[in-house]
């Protein structure tokens, strides 16, 4: 491990990450973390945003299907309401 520091834990659960690691790791007020805890052992993961790169190019080519397909918005709205029964 690169940075080792010591922390402790308040009475309500509380950890404070410190402050060099925070900065390094780009840690800001108000993140969400996943916490795995396993043996002795607790694991921070940060979450973190997906791409949303390429949401553009598949909704054009969804577009293009269902015009091709001939679909319509309520032909749609039926498939959706059926597979939400199951």
């Amino acid at each position: 491990m690169e940075n080792i520091e010591v922390t402790s834990i308040s009475s309500r659960g509380q950890v404070v990450i410190p402050q060099n690691l925070r900065e390094k790791l780009r840690i800001n007020e108000g993140e969400k973390f996943v916490v795995i805890g396993e043996d002795n052992m607790i694991i921070l993961k940060k979450l973190e945003m997906p791409s949303f790169s390429g949401v553009d190019k598949l909704l054009r080519k969804t577009r293009e299907f269902t015009k091709r397909k001939g679909l319509k918005e309520p032909d749609i709205e039926g498939v959706i309401r059926q597979v939400r029964r199951k």
